[in-house]
């Protein structure tokens, strides 16, 4: 089910996140910097972002500095074919 009022960005891994908290910071493309944590089906299935790989986070409402990570895309890519 698709969350209400939801801001879907991407951005850049600066900060690897633990394995405890799952929580890695990333840069947006608007330079804003976020803490995002990890759900459940990503850890799950073991996917992992270090740092310097792109991200797409959907961001709150509410609060603009934190938000969830919902994809990792490819190390330094925007989208398309490398």
């Amino acid at each position: 089910m698709k969350r209400q009022n939801l801001t879907e960005m991407e951005g850049v891994v600066i900060e690897s996140p633990s394995p405890r908290n799952a929580t890695p910071r990333a840069c947006l493309d608007n330079l804003r910097q976020v803490l995002s944590h990890v759900p459940g089906r990503i850890r799950r299935h073991y996917v992992r972002a270090p740092p310097g790989d792109r991200a797409k986070a959907e961001l709150s409402p509410h609060d603009s500095t934190k938000g969830r990570t919902i994809y990792r895309l490819s190390a330094g890519s925007s989208g398309g074919d490398q």
